[in-house]
């Protein structure tokens, strides 16, 4: 456990607003200081995000750690887009402290579409497979180069040792309300299942919010900002946080995930949900019970599939 990499303290954020994107465009890129800047709802947490005219994004850093990404997402997402099956944000300026503002910030191309949600998406195994068949191709592309985990993204693509500490506080959390000891269970078989070594990229936050849809279908991955390359485990997480059972299935199938790799990745959808349960813990709402029941699809699946690795010959 020595060797395990921590995450640091909780970031600092700034608040940005309007005014203060509309003083930074119109300092660094006269071209665009007449286009009107709006900020995007649930913009995200790790940038503030604002709408540039209608066909780009500004992203605006909201922490020092946070900043880690923009040269990286610079570098890598004009490599990585035409490789994929599906579009991405692809950077179009990059921006530099200014106007009381402390850190490089972004400039992107604007993508269509509506956050993924479970009664959003019209076909749920071919959403299933459509995601599979994007990272698929995000894997194939050469890693040589490639940004490995470190604070940049939270060192995704890494040991799920690192969020060990925050999965013992929630379980603690939670102890009385879930099934803890089956959550230990399903998070030791995760520590224990091991990583071959083989580097691919992933995307490190595959999450309803960073999936666009049109018209019912997968049209988009957005946000790289945790990208890099190491296990690319983490990307499997959406199998129990969004995907329904039949897709999981179509997934797991179509990226040839074997049996230790799918543990890990289980491990990063226990780890996420544990922090949902935790935080809503009590609350009756929509996200408390959202997080109850992909707790539960988590669990019925860890014990479907231990039933059938016993039955295996």
């Amino acid at each position: 456990m020595s060797n395990t990499p921590h995450l640091g303290p909780v970031p600092q954020r700034i608040a940005v607003d309007a005014e203060l994107v509309r003083r930074l465009v119109a300092d660094q890129f006269p071209q665009w200081a007449g286009l009107p800047v709006q900020p995007v709802a649930n913009g995200g947490w790790d940038n503030w995000t604002f709408h540039l005219g209608s066909g780009m994004s500004v992203r605006l850093p909201s922490a020092a750690e946070y900043a880690l990404a923009v040269d990286k997402e610079h570098r890598w997402l004009p490599e990585l887009a035409p490789r994929l099956s599906l579009p991405i944000p692809v950077p179009l300026a990059k921006g530099e402290p200014g106007a009381g503002y402390p850190y490089s910030w972004s400039i992107y191309s604007w993508l269509d579409g509506e956050p993924a949600s479970a009664d959003r998406i019209a076909d749920p195994v071919r959403f299933a497979i459509d995601l599979a068949e994007f990272l698929s191709a995000l894997q194939s592309i050469d890693p040589t180069g490639g940004p490995l985990p470190g604070q940049h993204n939270w060192f995704r693509g890494g040991t799920l040792r690192t969020y060990g500490r925050d999965a013992q506080r929630a379980l603690t959390a939670l102890d009385g309300h879930v099934d803890v000891d089956l959550a230990h269970e399903i998070w030791k078989n995760a520590l224990d299942a091991s990583w071959d070594g083989a580097q691919t990229w992933f995307h490190g936050d595959v999450a309803q919010g960073n999936l666009l849809l049109n018209d019912g279908e997968l049209a988009a991955v957005i946000d790289f900002g945790t990208c890099g390359v190491g296990d690319p485990a983490c990307d499997l997480a959406i199998a129990w946080t969004l995907l329904t059972a039949e897709g999981r299935q179509a997934f797991r199938e179509r990226l040839s995930v074997g049996g230790a790799t799918w543990a890990r990745g289980r491990g990063w959808a226990l780890w996420k949900t544990l922090i949902a349960c935790a935080r809503t813990l009590g609350k009756a709402d929509e996200q408390a019970a959202i997080a109850l029941r992909v707790l539960g699809e988590i669990f019925a699946e860890y014990v479907a599939d231990s039933r059938r690795q016993q039955c295996r010959p």
